[in-house]
Protein backbone atom coordinates (compact mmCIF):
# COMPACT_ATOMS: atom_id res chain seq x y z
CA UNK A 1 0.00 0.00 0.00
CA UNK A 2 1.52 3.52 -1.32
CA UNK A 3 0.28 6.56 0.84
CA UNK A 4 2.50 9.30 -1.25
CA UNK A 5 1.23 11.78 1.58
CA UNK A 6 2.94 9.73 4.39
CA UNK A 7 6.23 10.63 3.96
CA UNK A 8 5.46 14.63 3.78
CA UNK A 9 2.99 14.31 6.68
CA UNK A 10 5.97 11.97 8.57
CA UNK A 11 8.98 14.47 8.00
CA UNK A 12 6.68 17.81 9.13
CA UNK A 13 5.39 15.40 12.09
CA UNK A 14 8.69 14.69 12.87
CA UNK A 15 10.40 17.98 12.81
CA UNK A 16 7.34 19.46 15.61
CA UNK A 17 8.38 19.87 18.78
CA UNK A 18 7.39 20.97 22.33
CA UNK A 19 6.04 24.37 22.71
CA UNK A 20 7.68 26.51 25.00
CA UNK A 21 5.04 28.14 27.51
CA UNK A 22 5.87 31.93 27.96
CA UNK A 23 6.37 33.26 31.69
CA UNK A 24 3.78 35.11 33.55
CA UNK A 25 4.39 38.52 35.66
CA UNK A 26 4.46 37.49 39.35
CA UNK A 27 2.15 38.25 41.90
CA UNK A 28 2.37 41.17 43.33
CA UNK A 29 1.01 39.87 46.99
CA UNK A 30 2.10 37.27 48.89
CA UNK A 31 1.04 33.47 48.34
CA UNK A 32 1.17 30.93 50.64
CA UNK A 33 4.25 28.73 49.58
CA UNK A 34 3.12 25.27 48.17
CA UNK A 35 4.79 22.36 50.71
CA UNK A 36 7.11 20.34 48.53
CA UNK A 37 6.13 17.03 46.89
CA UNK A 38 7.74 13.74 48.68
CA UNK A 39 9.78 12.14 45.84
CA UNK A 40 8.44 9.09 44.64
CA UNK A 41 10.50 6.49 46.53
CA UNK A 42 9.32 3.62 43.33
CA UNK A 43 12.06 2.12 41.53
CA UNK A 44 12.13 4.31 37.50
CA UNK A 45 11.34 2.57 34.44
CA UNK A 46 12.24 4.99 31.97
CA UNK A 47 10.30 5.45 28.56
CA UNK A 48 12.63 6.59 26.21
CA UNK A 49 12.10 8.03 23.08
CA UNK A 50 10.60 10.56 20.54
CA UNK A 51 6.57 11.38 19.85
CA UNK A 52 5.57 8.13 19.55
CA UNK A 53 6.90 7.72 23.10
CA UNK A 54 6.15 11.48 24.21
CA UNK A 55 2.58 10.89 23.23
CA UNK A 56 2.00 13.33 20.68
CA UNK A 57 -1.71 14.20 19.50
CA UNK A 58 -3.19 11.96 22.52
CA UNK A 59 -5.01 13.34 25.33
CA UNK A 60 -3.64 14.21 28.31
CA UNK A 61 -2.76 11.13 30.52
CA UNK A 62 -2.93 9.01 27.65
CA UNK A 63 0.91 8.14 26.64
CA UNK A 64 1.76 4.52 26.35
CA UNK A 65 3.78 4.95 29.34
CA UNK A 66 1.20 6.04 30.94
CA UNK A 67 -0.64 3.22 30.24
CA UNK A 68 2.11 1.03 31.29
CA UNK A 69 2.12 2.91 35.01
CA UNK A 70 -1.72 1.92 34.81
CA UNK A 71 -1.44 -1.42 33.64
CA UNK A 72 1.60 -2.13 35.85
CA UNK A 73 -0.16 -0.69 39.02
CA UNK A 74 -3.16 -3.48 38.40
CA UNK A 75 -0.68 -6.34 38.32
CA UNK A 76 1.05 -4.86 41.67
CA UNK A 77 4.04 -3.75 40.49
CA UNK A 78 5.92 -1.26 42.66
CA UNK A 79 7.50 1.04 40.01
CA UNK A 80 7.18 4.45 38.28
CA UNK A 81 7.28 5.06 34.83
CA UNK A 82 8.78 7.68 33.56
CA UNK A 83 7.85 9.47 30.23
CA UNK A 84 11.24 10.59 28.51
CA UNK A 85 10.05 11.07 25.16
CA UNK A 86 10.82 14.32 23.13
CA UNK A 87 9.16 14.44 19.59
CA UNK A 88 11.29 15.02 16.87
CA UNK A 89 14.17 13.58 18.70
CA UNK A 90 16.50 10.96 16.45
CA UNK A 91 19.26 8.53 17.65
CA UNK A 92 21.80 11.05 18.07
CA UNK A 93 19.44 13.23 19.67
CA UNK A 94 18.45 10.53 22.03
CA UNK A 95 22.33 9.74 22.72
CA UNK A 96 22.75 13.32 23.58
CA UNK A 97 20.18 13.20 26.78
CA UNK A 98 21.08 9.61 27.92
CA UNK A 99 23.00 11.31 30.90
CA UNK A 100 19.78 12.83 31.81
CA UNK A 101 17.73 9.67 31.82
CA UNK A 102 20.15 7.56 33.69
CA UNK A 103 20.51 10.31 36.54
CA UNK A 104 17.47 9.04 37.55
CA UNK A 105 18.97 5.69 38.10
CA UNK A 106 16.06 3.26 36.52
CA UNK A 107 15.82 -0.17 37.06
CA UNK A 108 14.62 -0.79 33.54
CA UNK A 109 14.95 1.75 29.99
CA UNK A 110 12.43 0.97 27.10
CA UNK A 111 14.55 2.66 24.06
CA UNK A 112 12.16 3.11 20.99
CA UNK A 113 13.68 5.74 18.47
CA UNK A 114 14.72 5.20 14.66
CA UNK A 115 11.58 6.59 13.25
CA UNK A 116 12.42 10.23 12.89
CA UNK A 117 16.15 8.88 11.27
CA UNK A 118 14.36 6.60 8.82
CA UNK A 119 11.77 9.31 8.06
CA UNK A 120 14.85 11.97 7.34
CA UNK A 121 16.61 9.40 5.29
CA UNK A 122 19.55 9.13 7.88
CA UNK A 123 22.90 6.60 7.09
CA UNK A 124 21.44 3.26 8.58
CA UNK A 125 24.97 3.17 10.34
CA UNK A 126 24.70 5.78 12.19
CA UNK A 127 21.50 5.11 13.46
CA UNK A 128 22.70 1.45 14.50
CA UNK A 129 25.65 2.93 16.21
CA UNK A 130 23.86 5.73 18.16
CA UNK A 131 21.31 2.89 19.69
CA UNK A 132 24.04 0.12 19.91
CA UNK A 133 25.96 3.38 22.31
CA UNK A 134 22.44 3.37 23.76
CA UNK A 135 21.93 0.45 24.59
CA UNK A 136 25.48 -0.10 25.85
CA UNK A 137 25.56 2.68 28.32
CA UNK A 138 22.41 1.57 29.89
CA UNK A 139 23.61 -1.69 30.43
CA UNK A 140 26.91 -1.07 31.91
CA UNK A 141 24.71 1.38 34.52
CA UNK A 142 23.21 -1.33 35.71
CA UNK A 143 19.67 -1.11 34.40
CA UNK A 144 17.89 -3.23 32.06
CA UNK A 145 16.91 -2.42 28.52
CA UNK A 146 13.90 -3.46 26.12
CA UNK A 147 14.78 -2.21 22.48
CA UNK A 148 11.15 -1.26 20.38
CA UNK A 149 11.48 -1.30 17.00
CA UNK A 150 9.99 0.55 14.59
CA UNK A 151 9.09 0.48 10.15
CA UNK A 152 8.75 2.68 7.61
CA UNK A 153 6.20 4.03 5.17
CA UNK A 154 6.48 1.41 1.55
CA UNK A 155 7.43 4.36 -0.32
CA UNK A 156 10.65 4.64 1.29
CA UNK A 157 11.66 1.21 -0.77
CA UNK A 158 12.22 -2.41 0.17
CA UNK A 159 16.21 -1.79 0.36
CA UNK A 160 16.35 0.91 2.73
CA UNK A 161 13.43 -0.68 5.23
CA UNK A 162 15.25 -4.02 5.25
CA UNK A 163 18.10 -2.44 6.47
CA UNK A 164 16.47 -0.36 8.77
CA UNK A 165 14.29 -3.07 10.35
CA UNK A 166 17.10 -5.03 10.40
CA UNK A 167 18.56 -2.69 12.84
CA UNK A 168 16.54 -3.75 15.86
CA UNK A 169 16.82 -7.74 15.55
CA UNK A 170 21.03 -7.55 15.34
CA UNK A 171 21.05 -4.92 18.67
CA UNK A 172 19.06 -7.58 20.41
CA UNK A 173 20.75 -10.36 19.60
CA UNK A 174 24.37 -8.22 20.41
CA UNK A 175 22.73 -7.21 23.44
CA UNK A 176 20.79 -9.77 24.58
CA UNK A 177 18.08 -7.81 25.02
CA UNK A 178 13.70 -8.32 24.26
CA UNK A 179 12.82 -7.06 20.72
CA UNK A 180 9.39 -5.44 20.24
CA UNK A 181 9.70 -5.48 16.93
CA UNK A 182 7.14 -3.39 15.75
CA UNK A 183 5.99 -0.48 18.34
CA UNK A 184 2.87 -0.11 16.61
CA UNK A 185 1.65 -3.83 16.37
CA UNK A 186 -2.10 -4.23 16.29
CA UNK A 187 -1.97 -0.38 16.14
CA UNK A 188 -0.96 1.24 12.65
CA UNK A 189 -3.78 -0.12 10.30
CA UNK A 190 -6.32 -0.70 13.27
CA UNK A 191 -9.68 1.15 13.30
CA UNK A 192 -9.28 3.74 16.14
CA UNK A 193 -5.74 3.25 16.50
CA UNK A 194 -3.95 6.07 14.55
CA UNK A 195 -4.32 9.66 14.84
CA UNK A 196 -5.37 11.23 11.34
CA UNK A 197 -1.72 12.04 10.31
CA UNK A 198 -1.22 7.97 9.88
CA UNK A 199 1.87 8.38 12.17
CA UNK A 200 1.06 8.60 15.87
CA UNK A 201 -1.03 6.62 17.84
CA UNK A 202 -4.55 7.38 19.15
CA UNK A 203 -5.18 7.28 23.02
CA UNK A 204 -6.48 3.59 21.93
CA UNK A 205 -3.52 3.09 19.78
CA UNK A 206 -0.86 4.01 23.29
CA UNK A 207 -3.08 1.53 25.14
CA UNK A 208 -2.51 -1.20 22.67
CA UNK A 209 1.25 0.01 22.79
CA UNK A 210 1.60 -0.66 26.50
CA UNK A 211 -0.24 -4.11 26.08
CA UNK A 212 3.06 -4.87 23.31
CA UNK A 213 5.66 -4.02 25.83
CA UNK A 214 4.31 -5.58 29.16
CA UNK A 215 5.10 -9.12 28.85
CA UNK A 216 8.55 -8.33 27.71
CA UNK A 217 9.29 -6.06 30.60
CA UNK A 218 7.49 -7.80 34.05
CA UNK A 219 9.90 -10.57 33.56
CA UNK A 220 12.95 -8.22 33.88
CA UNK A 221 11.32 -6.80 37.28
CA UNK A 222 10.99 -7.42 40.96
CA UNK A 223 7.93 -9.92 41.35
CA UNK A 224 5.22 -8.62 43.23
CA UNK A 225 3.84 -10.02 46.61
CA UNK A 226 0.58 -10.69 47.66
CA UNK A 227 0.15 -7.47 48.82
CA UNK A 228 1.41 -6.31 46.42
CA UNK A 229 4.56 -5.06 47.29
CA UNK A 230 7.55 -5.88 45.21
CA UNK A 231 9.96 -8.21 46.31
CA UNK A 232 13.48 -9.29 44.77
CA UNK A 233 13.36 -12.20 42.62
CA UNK A 234 16.38 -12.32 40.18
CA UNK A 235 15.09 -12.21 36.60
CA UNK A 236 15.77 -15.20 34.45
CA UNK A 237 15.28 -13.07 31.36
CA UNK A 238 18.98 -11.49 30.08
CA UNK A 239 19.20 -8.00 29.36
Amino acid sequence: MHRPLLAAASLLSALLCNGCRSGSPAPTAAVPAERPQAADPRPAIAAFGDSLTAGYGADPGASYPDFLQRDLDARGFHYRVVNEGISGDTTKDGLDRLDEVLALKPALVIVAFGGNDGLRGLPIEATRDNLDRIISAIQHSGAKVVLGGITLPPNYGPDYIHQFNAIYASLAAKHHVPLLPFLLQGVYGVSGGMQADGIHATDRGNAQVAANLLPLITPLLQRPDSRGAGVHQPSTTTG
